[in-house]
């Protein structure tokens, strides 16, 4: 069959004549025994909605939910996780150059889905300029679960190389509470400082909760003349 085929398809009609599950199979390379690629495609769609086959839930599939499908092995399961992680991150790009980050709460908006349900701390840096334009973005640390370590000489030779002028700090607790601690507090304040001394201001300092935030900014712990955002 043609449908089986996927590869051969592609040379005759490209990428926009195949289905969800033949692109797949693409990615795969290989079925097992008895089953084709393709299938395996369709079996990896079928995980979270076998009704609308959305490539969408991909980005919800763990490497042990794809490794129960039998001939899913470490290989392939970790190609579909880069997959789906290359796909966000072409989206993340679109809507950041799309947008400025000069308000808290959408900024607490547009990271909550994504951090509120990690198990550890993580810490992302904006990278904007002068008119609070996106330049880029970090995740520079991955923590325990009770908190995670920040290097101010990693957040600014970031900055420095994509000529950033202002910064903020997006970090979630793991908790669901988003008070900041008394660490919390004194590492923005260290971060603060030491932009000044490199003309690079740290804007807010933002950390997730379950459904909630908290803007260091708005509690006044980052408080400058002419604050933004």
């Amino acid at each position: 069959m043609n449908s089986e085929k996927p590869y051969e398809r592609f040379m005759m009609s490209g990428a926009g004549s195949l289905t969800n599950a033949e692109l797949l199979a693409i990615i795969l390379r290989t079925g097992t025994k008895g089953v084709s690629a393709v299938e395996l495609g369709r079996r990896v769609l079928d995980l979270h909605d076998p009704d609308t086959n959305a490539l969408s839930y991909l980005s919800h599939l763990t490497m042990k939910e794809l490794r129960s499908i039998p001939g899913i092995g470490e290989v392939k399961a970790v190609k579909l996780l880069c997959l789906s992680e290359i796909a966000r991150r072409i989206v993340r790009e679109k809507v950041h150059k799309a947008r400025r980050f000069d308000c808290a709460q959408d900024i607490a908006g547009y990271y909550m889905e994504e951090m509120r349900h990690l198990q550890t701390e993580a810490t992302v840096v904006l990278h904007l300029d002068s008119k609070m334009n996106f330049l880029g973005e970090d995740t520079l640390t991955i923590g325990t679960v009770n908190g995670s370590l920040l290097s101010p000489r990693e957040i600014f030779i970031r900055a420095l190389e994509r000529k950033a002028v202002q910064i903020v700090l997006i970090h979630n607790h793991p908790s669901g509470d988003p008070s900041p601690s008394g660490e919390d507090i004194s590492v923005t304040q260290l971060i603060r400082e030491a932009g000044e001394i490199l003309g690079i201001r740290l804007c807010d300092h933002i950390i997730i909760g379950d459904l909630c935030y908290c803007s260091l900014r708005e509690m006044g712990v980052l408080s400058y003349e002419t604050a933004k955002p």
